[in-house]
């Protein structure tokens, strides 16, 4: 499995909206949007509905470590008012096209998200983008502008802040300037 990166350029995640709203939809932006402003799982975010964000906070039990989370989103109310305003409570956030044998709506699967992700990706030059970059790129930024580790570790369910720091990238970006910065200054 390949390894995935966050985006840590603001301007290629403005890209990155624009890109989505030019190939794909509304939806598609809304997913990352969302993804990089909650820091939840694809596989959590998918099973969303209207009514678990209409009141701009997700309450909800992670499929993969079962513990209860509680996530605000005030700071999203604009793009959520918007694109949830034709939407019926019990809609998936993130609708397929695509009916289950009862003929009842289901969300896109992670499969589907990784491909409008990693398309939009790749047309604006980005490599290493899954689905796990938008909760990577939350993470990053958000370390980068608070430096608070231990609230990340514990948003993330990570055992150890050293897991957390080398899972947003920072650990490489660390020695990428220390080899940089050291190997310049002994050859120039």
């Amino acid at each position: 499995m390949n390894s995935v990166e966050p985006i840590r350029d603001v301007k290629k995640i403005q890209e990155m909206k624009e890109t989505l709203a030019y190939y794909g939809s509304e939806r598609d932006v809304f997913l990352f949007n969302l993804g990089i402003n909650c820091g939840l799982r694809v596989s959590d975010m998918l099973r969303l509905k209207k009514k678990d964000i209409k009141d701009y906070t997700i309450k909800l039990r992670e499929q993969k470590t079962r513990k209860q989370k509680q996530i605000p989103l005030y700071h999203l109310k604009e793009d959520i008012d918007r694109y949830i305003q034709f939407m019926e409570d019990e809609d998936y956030l993130f609708k397929s096209n695509k009916l289950d044998s009862e003929g009842n709506s289901k969300p896109i699967s992670r499969v589907q998200a990784y491909r409008i992700l990693n398309h939009s990706a790749k047309a604006i030059g980005l490599s290493e983008i899954g689905t796990h970059s938008m909760r990577k790129t939350f993470g990053y930024h958000y370390y980068r502008k608070t430096k608070d580790v231990a609230l990340l570790m514990e948003l993330f369910n990570h055992s150890s802040q050293s897991v957390t720091l080398r899972y947003i990238g920072i650990n490489q970006d660390v020695i990428n300037a220390s080899i940089s910065e050291t190997m310049n200054n002994i050859f120039s």
